[in-house]
């Protein structure tokens, strides 16, 4: 069996332009690069590269004959810049992540901040800055660091579901809770299916002192799942304290 999604690398757009206007018109080549992925054997993902050769922005997808009619596979491209890009990318969001885990949260800022020079839409860069000025208590640049996840809404999907589970606990616990709100409520707004954002955005109320808010959301993460333990307890000590 295929194991989708499948990175095929950088492909190339082409398209013709007019320059000028009447006689001084000039049609001239106007080449785009753009990351691709197979996500199945019909659909194609493409995304843009930036200034620094590497994905970011909005994703596209295609079907296979749309995508192999306009997309050229650049190859030496992929090689030369982006493989290369990406390597440094992943290496400096991963040394900000081990700063993190030993406490050093000067050092992991840094080290998210630079990730961010090469690629300001990277989840997980901007995810881990989050986290750092979480723990740092660190409000104004926590708050524009939430603005942009606010605005990516791949940083809610299933891929990114443990980094969202961990900046989610982390808001809470550091008392952001207003953010911690804003910051479900939107993960909900893509997936409204999920038993653990309304259970996780109950705790928040709870502690907050909303009662009210606390049972409701407990009640819809039981109604998606019955059997959700944590839930039915909380929901049976918020009920007997009310």
């Amino acid at each position: 069996m295929d194991d989708y999604p499948a990175i095929l690398g950088v492909y190339s757009l082409q398209l013709e332009a007019d320059v000028g206007t009447g006689g001084t018109s000039v049609r001239h080549d106007n080449v785009t690069y753009w990351y691709a992925r197979q996500l199945s054997p019909e659909q194609f993902e493409i995304q843009p590269l930036n200034a620094h050769h590497v994905p970011s922005g909005v994703r596209s997808v295609l079907g296979e004959l749309d995508f192999l009619r306009q997309y050229t596979p650049e190859p030496t491209y992929y090689r030369l810049h982006t493989v290369p890009a990406l390597e440094t990318l992943r290496r400096k969001i991963e040394m900000g992540q081990e700063a993190f885990v030993k406490g050093d949260l000067d050092e992991a800022e840094r080290q998210f901040l630079k990730a961010l020079m090469i690629d300001d839409k990277n989840i997980e860069a901007n995810y881990g800055l989050g986290e750092v000025y979480s723990e740092k208590k660190e409000f104004d640049k926590l708050k524009k660091v939430l603005d942009t996840l606010l605005g990516l809404d791949e940083a809610f999907t299933y891929e990114f579901r443990q980094k969202f589970n961990t900046f989610g606990i982390s808001l809470r616990k550091n008392g952001h809770y207003d953010e911690s709100i804003r910051y479900y409520e939107k993960s909900l707004e893509i997936v409204d299916t999920d038993e653990n954002v309304y259970f996780n955005l109950a705790r928040v109320y709870f502690e907050k002192g909303h009662n009210d808010h606390c049972v409701t959301n407990l009640e819809r993460a039981l109604k998606i799942n019955p059997a959700f333990v944590e839930a039915q307890k909380f929901l049976k000590y918020c009920r007997k304290h009310a």
